[in-house]
């Protein structure tokens, strides 16, 4: 990792970037990524598009999510508490004692997400955080203060932490999931500019905005760009923390390397290609199975158009929707290469018919 790359990773990781709402690090991956591009275009909706050979009549994309789950104002009460809706997956369970940054016209207003004391808490329902009784204290005493301060329901709440690193070995914060996928995307664009690669068809590395409301980002874009292939990264559950369940989910460890997933969406021939070039350089690769769907953008290209070959490369990540969301730096590094050496050697002539 670069000097820069290092720079960049905090930069994006520490900004807010929640789902509907993610211009301002959108703005911080295109400015990185410009200049390891031949062109970019962004959409209506926000998602971020940078181009290598935009000439040729071949499109493979590769790709990843922006937007990090948060919570909206949904209810200000006349003495200033304030109560939330999810905005996305996010979790009650973790809201009390967390602080958080309201997003107002006027600018940032800091509050907590206040919990009674333990000595005075009935045990039972009242012990436990619900959407009902979870709330933000903001310093205000009435309905009007709250109000002053710029904020209104549907102001956007996001959790207030840092990317930090655990014993070299792992870097943990909000929001890995899934900006740590931006950040891959742009390295590898990083790579093939400094190695000077010339490839034989267009690359089109594409940060996608709103998946963790339902793949929307990917679902515009796909349309727009209409690829001949795609590749997805996303993060999946590490499952050796405690209380998960690997007969269910499975065994992903984090620091094992990428995950590559089998599953409906996932297209045969395409994964294979993926494992191949795993297997010529030497990187490490775990495996998992989908049931129904992933989860993730690949769905959302796999059944576009008319149809767009896609596969899943994922991030092993602890504590998914935390804001201590944990993934090893090696396996970041291990994803980097494998996309890298994917573009680098993809024959755009490959023909991924099953049946001829």
């Amino acid at each position: 990792m670069t000097e820069l790359s290092k720079d960049f990773l905090t930069k994006y990781l520490n900004n807010a970037s929640p789902t509907g709402f993610e211009a301002s690090g959108q703005q911080i991956w295109l400015d990185y990524i410009r200049p390891f591009s031949d062109d970019y275009f962004t959409d209506t909706y926000g998602t971020a598009v940078a181009v290598i050979n935009p000439q040729a009549e071949y499109k493979l994309v590769i790709e990843a999510h922006a937007d990090e789950i948060s919570w909206f104002v949904n209810y200000i009460k006349d003495d200033g508490y304030i109560y939330v809706r999810r905005n996305g997956g996010s979790d009650h369970m973790i809201a009390p004692s967390m602080r958080v940054n309201i997003h107002t016209d006027k600018g940032i207003v800091p509050g907590v997400f206040g919990w009674p004391a333990i000595h005075v808490r009935k045990e039972g329902k009242d012990d436990a955080p619900t959407l009902d009784n979870i709330f933000i204290d903001v310093g205000a005493r009435s309905k009007s203060e709250v109000e002053e301060m710029g904020i209104h329901v549907g102001c956007v709440i996001t959790f207030k932490d840092e990317l930090t690193e655990l014993n070299g070995k792992y870097y943990s914060g909000r929001a890995l999931d899934n900006r740590i996928g931006g950040y891959m995307i742009a390295e590898v664009a990083r790579k093939l500019k400094e190695n000077q690669v010339q490839l034989p068809f267009g690359l089109y590395v594409v940060n996608a905005v709103q998946e963790e409301i339902g793949l929307r980002g990917a679902q515009m874009i796909s349309q727009r760009i209409k690829p001949h292939a795609a590749i997805i990264t996303d993060v999946c559950h590490d499952t050796t923390a405690p209380m998960y369940s690997k007969i269910s989910s499975g065994e992903q460890i984090a620091g094992k390397g990428p995950v590559l997933t089998y599953g409906a969406s996932v297209h045969k021939k395409l994964l294979d290609l993926v494992i191949a070039t795993a297997q010529k350089h030497e990187i490490p690769f775990q495996r998992s199975a989908a049931s129904r769907v992933t989860g993730t953008d690949t769905d959302a290209f796999a059944y576009s158009n008319e149809g767009v070959p896609s596969a899943l490369i994922s991030l092993p990540l602890k504590y998914m929707h935390t804001t201590v969301e944990t993934a090893s730096i090696s396996d970041i590094e291990q994803l980097i290469d494998l996309m890298y050496h994917f573009v680098k050697d993809f024959d755009p002539k490959f023909d991924f018919r099953y049946i001829k």
